[in-house]
């Protein structure tokens, strides 16, 4: 394959936080990236039954505070201290100006990085559409046209499609990479992903 699949919500922490690494490694192997975003809630439902809440208060303080805190220096990827204001607001439409980016042909790697770093760097909103028309167009973007589109019917079905095939694809969290079939899981395994574009490792998951 030429691509390597990637499987993340707009809003998650761990896929921003791996990003700007991701691109590094996909352009350094040749590869483009297939971008997927996912309604992330029915995909760990569908994984872990009741998601993030059955962690306790500890394991989320660990996973959401000193986790984040840590790998946010270790990438040097600045980020907010706190849960971003409009974390749990739709992302029906950030998800789709992505989809609708690659749909018109264009490179959406650097629209999906600015997208997931205006949410965790600058508290940004990912359901105002005028929040991520400035988002956009600072990225060197049609602005207005990618938002006109990501409104389209067939743009937000192929967002549903990505969550079902997320789902069926045994993908439990985000971000998910996949490398000639080979799932990794968070971007804590981006080194693994690195040494898989070079030399695969023996068999494959899901089985």
């Amino acid at each position: 394959m030429s691509h390597i699949e990637y499987f993340y919500s707009t809003h998650s922490a761990f896929a921003y936080l791996g990003s700007a690494r991701f691109a590094e490694i996909a352009r350094a192997a040749g590869r483009s990236v297939v971008h997927k975003p996912i309604n992330l809630r029915p995909v760990m439902h569908a994984a872990r039954g009741d998601g993030f809440g059955g962690f306790s208060v500890a394991h989320r303080a660990y996973f959401f505070g000193r986790e984040i805190e840590r790998w946010s220096e270790y990438r040097n990827a600045p980020a907010i201290n706190h849960r971003p204001t409009y974390h749990d607001n739709d992302l029906s439409l950030s998800s789709g100006m992505i989809i609708a980016a690659v749909r018109i042909g264009q490179n959406a790697d650097a629209l999906a990085h600015a997208i997931l770093e205006a949410h965790w760097r600058y508290d940004a909103d990912h359901a105002d559409p005028h929040t991520l028309m400035r988002i956009a167009s600072e990225a060197g973007y049609d602005a207005a046209q990618l938002v006109d589109l990501a409104r389209d019917p067939g743009i937000q079905a192929t967002f549903k499609a990505n969550t079902e095939e997320a789902i069926a694809r045994s993908v439990f969290g985000s971000p998910t990479y996949f490398v000639d079939g080979d799932m990794f899981y968070g971007q804590d395994r981006l080194e693994h992903v690195d040494r898989a574009l070079r030399k695969p490792f023996q068999q494959n998951w899901p089985r």
